[in-house]
């Protein structure tokens, strides 16, 4: 079975958020002796695409409306991602130092359209389509509509969303752009009077899945917008949890943090890192250190995080470590907490790949007070590496971290997004380290816990024979 995953984003080529991670680790598990999986992405002027060589294989021109496009596929020529991967080059429109801009429309429905002309022309169609957000949320519709595209009727294609807050909608008045199609199914392309790539992908895909079981029933409620659709559309949508790149999520084998370590040799791995962490960042080692990672979005109840922290940090036995950026009043205002809390709080304002992994290894809880979390990737690295989650109960924070309070539970769970519910859950997380008999062994326990993505991958390659 050939598989081909078409997506924005793919790690560690390009990365904003999971779906990078998701794309760049599930073909690497799907690929066995009976499947082949490989990603088309579009080619961005980043980091990694001037740090390695590509070979043209293909090259035309794409119509976009009555403009036309020149475009190359390039292929990777070092196999250092242990699956093929391909790149849409349309210098015009895509090779930019950056994923997602104001003129997403054009770029987004340009890949799509040179992805599937050169698909045209293979000599052998892949066996499924696999499609990730509204990025490619076009393709299902031109695949079951578009004229020229007649070849790939009988082909299942899937949909799988990651985030359904971001649709890419744009105004009929470019309805122009897409491959000609038969006018009378116009509406398959609508939702709210927009054109709406989600809401068609969701329409015309074969099946529809999610990236947790709880997110899948969640959006039937919360989808913005979308809730009726995915009610008329639930025969065809399942929810399949996402896994890790277990062997880039590894600290006994990890080249970024600072001392390796397995469950069994956990409490000086987990003490080399935090007393690197917390003599770069100016904080008492001997303290529960709490760390964030993430977006400063209100998505991520990150904009709650200066009163937070505020009230948390009144307990001088305890510091905070922050990584991300986002919005720029909530940058201002967790900066501005340094001066206040020196010694106990600071901030990295930006990414760091790096210092992710070392935050992962040396922090004794992650704080995750998530609004919306359709799987969530950076709890399962924490439980990877010993590091005790405090989630707020959603998506698929729900599906993977279970309270202290009940039998086997490990992480630190609430129900809302409150500052009163953050910064109580920190005072629990406080009030289980004092008890370092009890920390200590979840810590153990949770390094045990599978979150890799053979589970995920096998459910996806079921799904695909399900309708092959």
């Amino acid at each position: 079975m050939n598989i081909i995953h078409i997506s924005a984003e793919c790690y560690p080529v390009a990365k904003v958020g999971g779906l990078a991670d998701v794309v760049g680790a599930l073909p690497k598990y799907q690929n066995t002796a009976e499947t082949s999986s490989q990603v088309i992405m579009p080619f961005y002027d980043v980091k990694f695409t001037k740090e390695h060589n590509f070979t043209p294989i293909f090259e035309s021109e794409l119509d976009l409306g009555e403009e036309q496009y020149q475009f190359r596929i390039l292929k990777l020529s070092e196999n250092v991602l242990d699956f093929d991967i391909f790149f849409v080059d349309v210098p015009d429109l895509i090779f930019k130092d950056y994923v997602y801009s104001f003129d997403d429309t054009k770029r987004f429905l340009a890949f799509q359209i040179a992805a599937l002309d050169w698909m045209l022309t293979w000599d052998s169609l892949p066996d499924v389509i696999h499609c990730h957000d509204h990025h490619t949320g076009l393709t299902p519709f031109m695949l079951q509509e578009s004229h020229k595209y007649e070849a790939f009727r009988k082909i299942p294609n899937i949909l799988t969303i990651h985030n359904a807050q971001y649709q890419g909608w744009f105004s009929h008045d470019n309805v122009n752009l897409i491959p000609p199609f038969n006018f009378n199914n116009v509406g398959l392309l609508d939702w709210g009077g927009q054109i709406n790539p989600l809401a068609a992908a969701i329409k015309c895909a074969w099946r529809v899945t999610t990236v947790s079981p709880s997110y899948m029933e969640e959006l039937k409620t919360n989808a913005n917008g979308l809730e009726h659709l995915l009610a008329q559309e639930s025969t065809k949508c399942i929810g399949v949890l996402n896994g890790i790149d277990t062997k880039v999520w590894n600290p006994e084998t990890d080249d970024y943090i600072v001392k390796n370590y397995n469950e069994k040799t956990i409490d000086p791995g987990k003490k080399a890192n935090k007393e690197h962490l917390c003599d770069t960042f100016g904080l008492d080692s001997n303290k529960p250190l709490f760390a964030f990672i993430g977006r400063l979005v209100g998505e991520k109840g990150s904009d709650l995080f200066p009163e937070a922290f505020k009230i948390a940090l009144q307990n001088p036995d305890l510091s905070i470590l922050l990584l991300g950026s986002g919005n720029k009043d909530t940058e201002s205002q967790l900066e501005a907490l340094k001066d206040t809390f020196k010694g106990h709080y600071n901030a990295f304002i930006g990414y760091d790949e790096k210092l992710s992994h070392i935050i992962y290894a040396g922090a004794d809880f992650l704080l995750m007070p998530s609004r919306v979390e359709p799987c969530g990737l950076n709890q399962m690295y924490a439980l990877r590496y010993g590091t005790i989650p405090i989630v707020r109960s959603i998506g698929g924070l729900k599906d993977t971290v279970t309270d202290i309070s009940e039998d086997n539970g490990f992480g630190i769970c609430h129900d809302h997004v409150t500052v009163d519910e953050i910064t109580h859950a920190i005072e629990r997380g406080d009030q289980l380290y004092k008890n370092q008999t009890r920390f200590k062994a979840l810590r153990t326990q949770i390094m045990k816990i599978d979150h890799s993505w053979d589970a995920s991958a096998s459910q996806y390659i079921k799904l695909y024979n399900s309708i092959n």
